[in-house]
């Protein structure tokens, strides 16, 4: 992971980097000239990066990893829309990003590791799930259920680089689009049966943003140095579930079932993880911009006609 190639910018570790985002980060800091590795619990080849083994839960990580890296993106969680939140897999979503950035710390510091930046992930759920007329903003505390709880000691684990001196950014990231794996492409599922969904509601907002927009405020993370603390990473049109799903059918060509389905039934079947579908609140993306980054996508027609265009 040298630096020597006269072409190749600084090194740039990726946590979770087999993951719907890690995978089109990666595509874009290669296309930008930047050489890139990736921790991951297995060995999984992935092109032109190398893959290094790394375990959070047992501890392990051999301090050779950060030879040549300048900048960490920390992606590393498990998915929250996997399976229903029992008490164990509740302990297995907060575990997996509190250990993986404790262990980074730990032997960043331990070793002397002289790092720039160290970026992590977060997401728009610390803001709590909830559905009312206020707009969230990064200065706002973090919601008392469990994604707040969980995005808030995600975010004290990446405040441990801050208060070492590492310029340290936390992305909130929004429900993001992309269209063969992620929360869209479980909205279109229905399309097969040539109608789309509505669930509960309808009037819960759906805080969003385009893959690509989301790879390219991490993109901006790494090189302005200007950026650091909390950003919203959210498209800046604010659009409820109804309104979503009226659009995506529009761009679809499909009906939209005039059933939706009810808030309860959806809670009988997901527990607590309903709330993620059934609640929504506007999420500010005033403090990205004002840093200067412009949306490729902040229009929804606009990203979903992207998206979409192959299909």
């Amino acid at each position: 992971m040298s630096n020597s190639s006269h072409n190749t910018k600084a090194g740039i570790l990726i946590t979770g980097g087999s993951g719907l985002v890690g995978r089109y980060l990666t595509s874009l800091l290669l296309e930008k000239g930047y050489s890139v590795s990736h921790l991951s619990r297995k060995q999984d080849q992935f092109g032109r990066v190398r893959v290094y083994r790394w375990d959070p839960e047992k501890g392990i990580l051999d301090p050779v990893v950060f030879e040549g890296v300048d900048y960490i993106v920390n992606l590393a969680g498990a998915n929250i829309g996997e399976s229903r939140w029992t008490s164990k897999r509740k302990a297995e979503i907060v575990r997996s990003r509190v250990d993986s950035v404790n262990l980074l710390y730990k032997t960043i510091h331990e070793n002397n590791i002289p790092l720039k930046v160290f970026i992590s992930a977060s997401a728009v759920g610390y803001y709590g799930s909830a559905t009312s007329d206020k707009v969230f903003t990064e200065t706002d505390p973090p919601g008392s259920d469990f994604l707040g709880k969980t995005c808030r000691q995600w975010e004290e684990a990446a405040d441990l680089f801050e208060k070492s001196g590492i310029r340290t950014v936390k992305v909130r990231t929004a429900v993001v689009l992309e269209k063969s794996d992620s929360a869209l492409s479980k909205l279109m599922m229905p399309a097969k049966f040539g109608f789309l969904v509505q669930t509960g509601n309808g009037r819960q907002y759906m805080p969003w943003i385009h893959i690509s927009d989301l790879c390219r405020i991490y993109l901006k993370a790494i090189e302005d140095q200007t950026l650091s603390g909390a950003y919203n990473a959210v498209a800046p049109q604010h659009v409820t579930h109804r309104e979503f799903v009226k659009k995506l059918a529009k761009v679809m060509g499909k009906p939209v079932f005039p059933v939706a389905v009810p808030g309860p039934l959806l809670r009988g079947a997901l527990g607590e993880m309903s709330d993620v579908v059934l609640k929504g609140s506007r999420i500010s993306s005033e403090k990205i911009i004002n840093a200067g980054y412009s949306f490729s996508f902040g229009n929804l027609n606009d990203a979903l006609a992207n998206l979409l265009k192959s299909q």
